[in-house]
């Protein structure tokens, strides 16, 4: 495992200070403010640390009410609102200097598996062998060259180029999985897909108007985030994430995702609403 990635698994599990409260380190990954994944993956970690195994988190609906403070350290409040044979639901609040700043509800459930089964068709697109890695491609394309690796790796199919900017599709998708193998923990496994499954999301708003927020004058910002797991998965194998932007209107965009398993299975879907003002 790579340092940047045992840095990240280090810095998501939080510190617990009290019964129900947990402290979080903010991450150097987004410039100016505390990036969304980040406050998804510690939230998870921090409802997990109060429900008993083998109970496993299903879905959940986040809300980003403020930006955060890079400089300070996230305080989360863990609400046991129930807890059921079959399903059992937590709330966290995210706080910093006094004040949310995030809140989530998630809802765990007991595995089953006599069930209908069936399952959306996966995407047939070039698979990651063939494709560049996005650090090394933005990283020469913006001359910036990282003194460390990504802990998630990330390679998308049709990447929008900074240096050759063109309007594209309202969908995209991107492989990624972690830069090193991860225990055999379905919690940490999810706290790292809801990190990675908002680096990309919304941008996908951007491609019809041939944007990137790297060049582009533009201010974006994640309204809320809901992740849904339907199946176990590995985030040290490759993941294919289909994204799709639906409708932009009033400053805000609407965009969703699939998430598949290499066999072809459906393992997450997301959704998420973000603003986008365009300071041109």
């Amino acid at each position: 495992m790579g340092r940047a990635l045992s840095t990240l698994i280090d810095d998501i599990e939080l510190e617990k200070i009290e019964i129900n409260i947990f402290r979080g380190k903010t991450l150097d990954v987004a410039k100016n403010r505390v990036y969304g994944g980040q406050v998804l993956a510690q939230a998870i970690n921090a409802a997990s640390r109060t429900v008993a195994r083998p109970l496993v988190l299903h879905s959940l609906h986040a809300y980003f009410l403020r930006e955060g403070d890079e400089d300070s350290p996230i305080i989360y409040e863990v609400d046991r609102i129930r807890d059921g044979r079959t399903f059992t639901t937590r709330r966290v609040v995210a706080i910093q200097h006094g004040r949310p700043i995030f809140n989530v509800s998630l809802s765990y459930q007991m595995p089953e598996k006599d069930s209908i089964e069936h399952n959306s068709s996966m995407p047939q697109v070039v698979g990651p062998a063939d494709l560049v890695n996005d650090e090394l491609l933005y990283g020469e394309a913006l001359g910036e060259k990282s003194q460390k690796s990504w802990p998630i790796e990330y390679r998308q199919v049709d990447p929008m180029l900074v240096h050759k900017l063109e309007a594209k599709t309202k969908t995209s998708c991107v492989w990624f999985k972690s830069n090193g193998v991860i225990a055999d923990d379905p919690a940490l496994h999810q706290e790292l897909l809801a990190y990675a499954s908002d680096h990309l999301l919304l941008q996908t708003a951007l491609r019809p108007h041939a944007m990137h927020d790297s060049v582009a004058n533009v201010r974006m910002a994640s309204l809320d985030h809901s992740i849904w797991f339907h199946r176990p998965f590995s985030i040290d194998q490759w993941l294919l994430y289909e994204m799709e932007t639906t409708v932009a209107a009033g400053a805000r965009a609407f965009c969703r995702g699939r998430v598949f398993a290499e066999n072809g299975e459906l393992v997450a879907s997301t959704a998420q609403e973000g603003l986008i003002r365009d300071n041109a």
